[in-house]
């Protein structure tokens, strides 16, 4: 393994189809165009929550964000929950250092070999249970280390 292994948290799904965002519509675009074809995996708790999060705010029809989600649960590699996951995610949260939803997300990549996470939800720059934290959108702080992991290869 090359360490270069990340997932992308549910704000890069969701900006990607949310017209709205702005540079950040932009950017998540091109991130997940760009991950597909590296070495990125998606858990299926993002797809889902992406599912949840843009029928919930109208974001698209329902029928366009099923769609998508298809789409992406065939061009990623995907990953459920297991029960060890679930387990790191409790003692997590209960320490207070995250939400156990993105802990459980963080977890779940963990196990499957993810290095790295692309979020806005969490402390950028930090690690949690083992992966490094970054913040696509952070501009220059942390464009390198976004573009090696986007890269291929």
């Amino acid at each position: 393994m090359t360490g270069k292994r990340f997932t992308l948290d549910t704000n890069i799904l969701v900006y990607a189809l949310d017209r709205q965002a702005g540079d950040r519509h932009i950017a998540a675009s091109r991130i997940i165009d760009q991950a597909a074809l590296a070495d990125c995996l998606l858990t299926l708790q993002a797809v889902s929550e992406f599912y949840a999060a843009v029928t919930r705010k109208r974001l698209v029809p329902a029928a366009e964000a099923v769609a998508q989600a298809r789409d992406w649960l065939d061009m990623f590699q995907t990953v459920p929950a297991s029960a060890n996951a679930i387990r790191a995610a409790l003692t997590t949260a209960a320490a207070g250092q995250a939400s156990y939803w993105d802990a459980l997300l963080v977890a779940t990549a963990a196990e499957a070999g993810c290095t790295a996470i692309l979020t806005e939800d969490l402390a950028d720059g930090g690690v949690l249970l083992g992966m490094r934290i970054l913040n696509p959108f952070a501009g220059d702080a942390n464009a390198e280390q976004v573009a090696r992991l986007l890269t291929p290869g």
